[in-house]
C-alpha cells in the first residue's frame, strides 16, 4: 500500500516531468522550440508556394507546347509535308 511519502513522492515527479501551462508559457526551452516552430512553418510555406508557382509555370508550357504542335501540324500540312507524333 502507498504511503502519505510515497504519494508526495509521486505528485513532486509528475511535477518535475510534465510542464504546466505557466511553466510552458515562461520557459526559454519552450520560447525556443516556438521560434523553431514559426521557422519551420514560414519554411513550409514558402515551399507551398513555390509548389503552386512551379504548378501553374507547368500548366502554362504545356499549353503552350499545344498551341505550337497545332501550329507545326497546319504549316506541315500546307506544304504538303507528313508530320509524325
Amino acid at each position: 500500500m502507498l504511503t502519505n511519502e510515497d504519494i508526495v513522492k509521486i505528485i513532486q515527479a509528475h511535477k518535475e516531468i510534465f510542464a504546466t501551462r505557466e511553466e510552458v508559457a515562461t520557459k526559454k526551452d519552450f520560447e525556443d522550440l516556438r521560434k523553431d516552430f514559426r521557422s519551420l512553418q514560414t519554411s513550409i510555406d514558402n515551399l507551398a508556394h513555390r509548389f503552386e508557382k512551379y504548378y501553374e509555370e507547368q500548366k502554362i508550357q504545356a499549353h503552350r507546347l499545344d498551341r505550337m504542335e497545332e501550329w507545326i501540324k497546319k504549316a506541315a500540312s500546307k506544304l504538303g509535308l507528313d508530320y509524325q507524333i
